[in-house]
């Protein structure tokens, strides 16, 4: 990295980290951080600015003076045609596996794929310390600084301050805050704590040197089997609408657009994903499509309205192909979103007017062979993946032209730049849609300050990722977001001092640390505090993202182990459960064996005893449903939300709060 120091009228050269400067007499702008890259070095200097073409002077799109769109004018202008095709790949960079899980990146591989492929834009998903998740990021930005023009690299992230961890869609904490899941947030249905919890996790991002959030997600969650349903913020598309525009608020620093102290939002998934029949996922082959129409998109699409006027910075299109919709008269295209120009461009650019970058969910060029569409246990699917949905019978190069032209700005987890470049020069992409993908992925690294300083101090991610008063916040949202569905008999709160209680899936020391004397038999006890999940199968064990996503049954049956433990503890003792609702569950069964019973949506033991104990109270509503049988979620529309005959317990219930607007109560009371 090389700076030149000075002010009007000196001349002052150096560099603290023992590289050459370049002298500039005229120039000075506020005092920054300069970075030695070894991390054992930092100093503090006023740069002037930072030559990133390496030519010993101060070229436009290097001037912190100039308006960004006259640097981006520069910049563009210098850039080569394969320069500009990199600029459209986000890729998921090598790690210490392949798909970058691990603790370090392989920056050897890295420097070649920048250097060949031209790449600014990767995810990371590395769990590992916020100081060293610092240090590898402030690596990835030198290898990009000695790139031909050194345009910086945009380092994104799938959700890192949530329970769930799912490949994919979520990633490891690595010391951030830990919260409730969205739903946690959609049962307290509160815009501001969102804000909050988005603005903490700002200031984690970027301490560490993230600048991109590929969240929120603002799919309605409509179809209960639906294995993304987690991460959504309910069934309400107004509500949805709301605290997707707080979340995007407190991660991009304003409701005007990203800030340069900002974290881009990508809100996905456009448009109808939650609408999956059977709650099959559209990452599988067996997911490939989603079933609506023209009413129920219409509440679809309204639950992203909160991200269009709090102006996100990129949305992210949704994998399946979306049937049974007209646009203007006419049927949707059997094509996945990413390649549908009338999601793209009639309604996105359209009708909703949206102007940020457009990035496609991962891998939608890819092929899927036989392995991919139909994995056996002889040929698991493994790592052939590809959700080329509608596009099947295309060429890799004809699926980027096509994805291009339909309205995709940047293509994700791809890194091999040919068959994007050879449709541009076979002219099935013209230079001005390239030339306007390329601007809209750069301009967002100017908003964001990246050409300006892109690095950040390790010592300091440290101190500010899971800093107390976030995790204080936390621990109260996972606390509050608790939703009470039964009190039978006022069994809570308990009495902790002295109670003799037998435990299943709860830390028996954190029950301890509260007064409880923990016993191993329930006929020995005086109360049970049961954990349970929401019930799920295996359907798809051979598929990769199948394997790893709850899918299937809903209801609790007898030989599921969270069921033989409430059938064991409530034929003893009174016995209170908390069932965490990734999706709905049928508590038809549960609800008949337990005192008391609590949903949660991500919680620690400690914030459950909290509430069992009374020193917390629960606030929260059910942001969804509970239906009453399988029969009934086999009856229901997938696309449309709340509909399942005769709910056990409705949308915005909570034994505390049965006054609740839409709220009766559960069934027969």
């Amino acid at each position: 990295m090389r700076w030149a120091f000075g002010s009007p009228g000196a001349r002052l050269t150096g560099d603290p980290c023992g590289r050459r400067a370049v002298s500039a007499s005229s120039l000075h702008v506020a005092i920054a951080a300069t970075l030695c890259l070894g991390g054992t070095s930092f100093a503090r200097a006023v740069p002037s600015y930072r030559d990133l073409n390496h030519n010993g002077r101060l070229d436009p799109y290097e001037d912190t003076r100039r308006p960004v769109e006259d640097r981006l004018d520069d910049l563009m202008r210098r850039m080569s045609v394969e320069e500009k095709v990199g600029t459209l790949l986000h890729i998921s960079p090598p790690a210490d596996d392949r798909i970058g899980l691990g603790r370090k990146y392989d920056l050897a591989k890295l420097r070649q794929t920048i250097a060949e492929a031209h790449v600014s834009s990767l995810i990371t998903r590395l769990a590992t310390s916020p100081r060293e998740l610092a240090e590898q990021n402030n690596a990835v930005q030198k290898l990009a600084e000695a790139s031909r023009l050194g345009i910086p690299m945009t380092i994104s992230t799938d959700p890192r301050n949530h329970f769930q961890v799912v490949l994919g869609a979520s990633t490891a904490g690595g010391g951030f805050s830990l919260w409730p899941e969205t739903l946690g947030f959609a049962a307290l249905r509160d815009p501001t704590l969102v804000r909050r919890f988005a603005g903490y996790a700002r200031r984690e991002y970027r301490a560490v040197g993230i600048h991109m959030a590929l969240s929120p997600q603002a799919d309605l969650a409509t179809e209960p089997r639906w294995p993304r349903t987690t991460a959504t913020f309910g069934s309400d598309p107004r509500l949805v609408s709301d605290l997707v525009a707080a979340y995007v608020e407190g991660f991009q620093g304003g409701r005007g657009g990203v800030t340069r102290i900002g974290v881009a939002t990508v809100v996905k998934h456009w448009v109808g994903y939650g609408a999956e029949p059977d709650g099959f996922d559209g990452h599988n082959a067996y997911g490939k499509v989603a079933r609506l129409d023209n009413a129920s998109f219409a509440s679809h699409v309204a639950a992203f309205n909160g991200a269009f006027a709090a102006h996100t910075a990129g949305i992210m299109p949704t994998y399946p192909i979306i049937s049974g919709v007209t646009i203007d008269g006419r049927p949707l295209e059997p094509v996945g979103a990413g390649f549908n120009a009338q999601l793209l461009g009639t309604v996105l650019r359209g009708t909703k007017r949206f102007g940020g970058f457009v990035l496609s969910d991962w891998a939608i060029t890819n092929d899927c062979p036989e392995r991919c569409e139909r994995p056996t246990a002889a040929t698991p699917q493994g790592f052939a993946i590809g959700m080329p949905w509608g596009v099947e019978t295309l060429s890799v190069r004809q699926r980027f032209a096509k994805g291009l032209n339909a309205g995709i700005d940047q293509f994700g987890g791809v890194s091999d730049p040919k068959p994007l470049l050879e449709a541009v020069r076979a002219g099935e992409v013209s230079m001005a849609r390239l030339d306007e993908a390329v601007r809209r992925v750069l301009l967002l690294k100017f908003q964001l300050g990246l050409f300006d300083n892109p690095y950040v101090d390790p010592a300091q991610a440290a101190r500010v990722a899971g800093n107390p008063a976030a995790q204080a916040e936390a621990d109260r949202a996972q606390r509050e977001s608790q939703v009470l569905l039964e009190n039978r008999d006022g069994v809570l709160p308990l009495r902790a001092a002295g109670t003799r209680v037998w435990l299943y899936k709860v830390d028996p020391a954190a029950a301890r640390a509260r007064g409880f004397v923990v016993v191993n038999d329930p006929a020995q006890a005086q109360v049970a505090v049961i954990r349970a999940d929401a019930p799920s199968e295996m359907l798809h064990p051979h598929h990769f993202f199948g394997s790893r996503q709850n899918e299937g049954r809903l209801d609790f049956r007898a030989d599921d182990p969270d069921f033989a433990a409430i059938l064991r503890a409530s034929a003893a003792v009174p016995t209170v459960v908390a069932v965490n609702l990734d999706r709905p569950a049928i508590l038809s069964n549960v609800r008949s064996r337990a005192k008391a019973l609590l949903a949660t949506f991500g919680a620690s033991d400690a914030a459950v005893l909290d509430v069992v104990t009374g020193a917390a109270r629960p606030k929260g509503r059910l942001p969804f449903e509970l239906p009453l049988s399988m029969e009934a979620v086999r009856r229901q529309d997938p696309a449309r939300p709340d509909d399942t005959q005769a709910p056990l317990y409705k949308a915005g219930y909570s034994w505390t709060d049965t006054h609740h607007v839409g709220s009766t109560g559960p069934a027969g009371k």
